[in-house]
């Protein structure tokens, strides 16, 4: 099984394959509609062995579908017909969920996105459980995302921007009862002294968890019928 994922950004389009794991980027930002992402990633693509699609969405997801237009992209994502336009099985999943998938150890974690805007994701012992934290009021009647995304880092300043990340960090990670926090998205590079329960992500972190999306239909190839295989709807790992 051959697998092309998707991972969907404010920024850039990222996209690899399980034989491909170094992905190559599509520009994306404020103009890009689901139409034109489409097209991008089967032009970029058009040489490439896949059979399975996974596609990392920065947004609410229900039923391998958006529920919720982006907020740092063109309108026109919920309705798109993703399955007709690709001509593949496909899974969506919340993006920083798949990131949080891919670089999951164990216990309860929190994943945290810091780039255009501000994803999230928890796993609870090996539970994945998308949240939507960015827009949720912090500070001075701005949101999350305002201080730690892009935005805030260029409203603030490098400095002021580090001090108010580590500081969503631990209100959150308190708040969500989680031992540890994978901190992903294009500016976790930047920041500095992080404390000892908080892990910098990798790039792979979103290839590996596009590729465990479709792990059950390979446990289910062997398991036995005393021994099912977890179903990958359910979003369980570990």
């Amino acid at each position: 099984m051959k697998i092309l994922i998707i991972d969907i950004g404010g920024t850039n389009i990222k996209v690899a394959s399980s034989d491909k794991l170094v992905p190559i980027k599509i520009p994306s930002g404020p103009t890009m509609t689901a139409e034109q992402m489409t097209k991008d990633v089967l032009a970029a693509t058009k040489d490439w062995d896949y059979d399975r699609i996974s596609i990392g969405y920065p947004g609410p997801v229900v039923h391998d579908h958006p529920l919720a237009e982006p907020h740092n992209l063109a309108v026109g994502w919920i309705d798109f017909p993703y399955k007709k336009a690709f001509g593949k099985p496909l899974r969506f999943i919340n993006d920083a969920a798949m990131q949080a998938l891919g670089g999951y150890k164990s216990g309860r974690m929190l994943f945290l996105g810091i780039g255009t805007g501000l994803g999230s994701a928890m796993i609870f012992d090996g539970v994945v459980i998308p949240l939507e934290l960015a827009h949720l009021p912090y500070r001075k009647g701005r949101t999350y995302e305002d201080y730690v995304g892009l935005r805030g880092l260029e409203r603030r300043g490098a400095e002021r921007w580090r001090k108010s990340v580590l500081d969503v960090i631990e209100r959150l990670r308190a708040a969500l009862v989680c031992e540890s926090v994978l901190l992903g998205g294009g500016n976790a590079k930047l920041m500095e002294n992080l404390p000892s329960h908080v892990t910098l992500g990798t790039n792979s972190n979103a290839i590996e968890g596009g590729i465990k999306l479709w792990q059950d239909m390979h446990d289910s190839a062997t398991a036995t019928s005393e021994a099912p295989a977890k179903s990958a709807k359910s979003m369980k790992v570990g």
